[in-house]
């Protein structure tokens, strides 16, 4: 019965992002029309910090981060992720996907009531998140100050359904907003040439970058009870790192375990830097990030970690560049500290900068669209060796998570995943897996998909020793309409190495969505 409550909780919330997703639809603007303009869609960075009660009254600090979209002037959505900053359960982090209404005030104040879906755990909290699904409801107020962001506070009430956790607990938050340039669907090649970005808007610089990192442990730090000693691990993720200006930059960043003997650490970390140039195609980076850490048997005390380094970049190509890095990661409330060296391959873009005015059609022509798509995924992992996973073998362990793909040509594409077990008692799964994929079309609607991923894996008693995973699947995908599309895929996972193997089922709604780019700013 709680495992029929758990897959109707989720099913009415897909029903919801669905209603969402045609809402849209609706609201659309055909960039077809030559006099059509595109609004840019208002986007928001959320940040919310809380005081969660744990039974026998043990509190643990949570800290959100959360990406919204609206929908239109009463709808956001989004994805994001909490995680334990203070307390004693380091490693405690989920993944999920929200929604929230809003409703206008005044000119300066805005209410919001939102339901956040997500999936995760760790550090000891088997018995408390059962199978790991997360319900998070909220109520808030916000002021907007237009210049510093919006300041609010609100109320919360976090429930794991399977679990032990239930509580309620007042909350802050900030909102960081701006604008985003996307077009509904897939939108065709620009048509005009590079001498008409005179009149172009003014670009903002990004890196997108796939990051391998070494830690070197301290000798002095704790392990958790009935890990033998740990020195060293290796970490796999991904970087994005936004400029404000020729030097200061802002960035956000999460890895997972691959190697070594930490399986499930993770970290995710958010912060900041300078950069400046050696010369037109080298530069060096000063940098500091923190954020919430753990898992693996790293005792990282309350959760929170500290990153601060140096990196040298060397550009490669126009659109790409090498970076190698040294920093010291430490966690302020408890023994863990580790030198890192760091090996980043970036890819470097420009976005144009846009407010809430309209963007022309002859204006978009001038960048270059390229096809994105969200995918908001559910796979259940079944099992396909007995010793796969330490307890529970004959239970399939079920999954929520979003997938992010980005075309580079009409067949090829890459792709990255996040996703955290929500049922079969492995509630402190999670796993970040990065790819590539190929699409060929069947008819005008259907097509059909293969996909390879590598990344970490870990938790939940998933025997995947050092946490280094691969995932292969086949999807086959009906086109509903220019914007959305279902997909239902087979696959499997293994450990490598490791006794970790399950075959893969799942099920997606696909958002497909153009975003407008152009070459790097050689400012930057």
């Amino acid at each position: 019965m709680l495992n029929r409550a758990h897959n109707k909780v989720i099913f009415k919330y897909l029903a919801t992002l669905c209603l969402a997703g045609w809402s849209l639809i609706v609201q659309a603007q055909d960039l077809g029309e030559p006099h059509v303009a595109l609004l840019p869609t208002p986007t928001a960075f959320k940040f919310t910090r809380e005081t969660l009660t744990l039974p026998d009254s043990e509190k643990i600090g949570l800290l959100g981060g959360i990406l919204l979209f609206d929908v239109n002037h009463s709808v956001r959505v989004g994805a994001g992720s909490f995680g334990a900053v203070r307390g004693s359960r380091g490693g405690f982090i989920t993944l999920g996907v929200t929604a929230e209404v809003q409703h206008r005030l005044s000119s300066s104040w805005v209410s919001h009531a939102g339901l956040y879906v997500g999936a995760g755990g760790g550090r000891g909290t088997n018995i408390l998140t059962g199978g790991g699904l997360m319900l998070r409801s909220d109520i808030n107020i916000s002021h907007e100050t237009q210049r510093y962001g919006n300041f609010g506070f609100g109320y919360s009430h976090i429930n794991f359904p399977s679990g032990l956790i239930r509580s309620g607990q007042p909350y802050v938050q900030y909102e960081y907003p701006f604008y985003s340039l996307l077009g509904q669907g897939w939108c065709a090649p620009p048509f005009a040439n590079d001498s008409a970005w005179q009149n172009s808007p003014t670009l903002d610089a990004h890196e997108f970058t796939l990051v391998w990192r070494s830690y070197k442990i301290s000798s002095s730090m704790k392990q958790a009870p009935s890990n033998s000693p740990h020195n060293s691990m290796q970490l796999l993720g991904v970087e994005w790192l936004s400029y404000l200006n020729e030097h200061w930059f802002y960035k956000l960043e999460t890895e997972g375990a691959i190697g070594g003997q930490s399986n499930g650490y993770m970290q995710i970390l958010g912060g900041g830097g300078y950069r400046f140039k050696l010369s037109p195609r080298s530069a060096i980076k000063l940098h500091i990030a923190a954020g919430p850490a753990g898992g693996g048997g790293i005792d990282t005390g309350g959760g929170l970690l500290v990153d601060t380094g140096i990196s040298l970049q060397q550009s490669l190509t126009q659109r790409s560049a090498i970076e190698m890095s040294l920093s010291e990661v430490r966690s302020p409330s408890a023994t863990f500290k580790a030198l890192s060296a760091g090996l980043k391959l970036n890819y470097q873009f420009s976005l144009p900068q846009v407010s809430a005015m309209p963007v022309s059609k002859k204006t978009i022509r001038l960048f270059e669209p390229k096809h994105l798509r969200v995918r908001l995924a559910n796979q259940i992992y079944i099992k396909a060796n007995p010793h796969w996973r330490n307890n529970e073998i004959d239970r399939p362990i079920k999954n929520l998570g979003v997938q992010l793909d980005y075309f580079i040509s009409p067949q090829w594409f890459l792709t990255g995943q996040g996703l955290a077990a929500y049922a079969g008692k492995a509630g402190n799964y999670m796993t970040g897996q990065v790819g590539v994929g190929r699409q060929w079309s069947l008819s005008s609607n259907y097509y059909i998909e293969a996909e390879g991923l590598l990344g970490a894996a870990g938790g939940g008693g998933v025997a995947v020793n050092g946490g280094l995973v691969g995932q292969v699947n086949g999807a086959i995908v009906y086109r509903l309409t220019d914007w959305l599309s279902l997909m239902a895929h087979i696959g499997r996972i293994e450990a490598l190495p490791g006794q970790f193997k399950a075959k893969v089922v799942g099920v997606s709604l696909a958002y497909q969505l153009s975003g407008f780019t152009s070459t790097p700013n050689n400012k930057y």
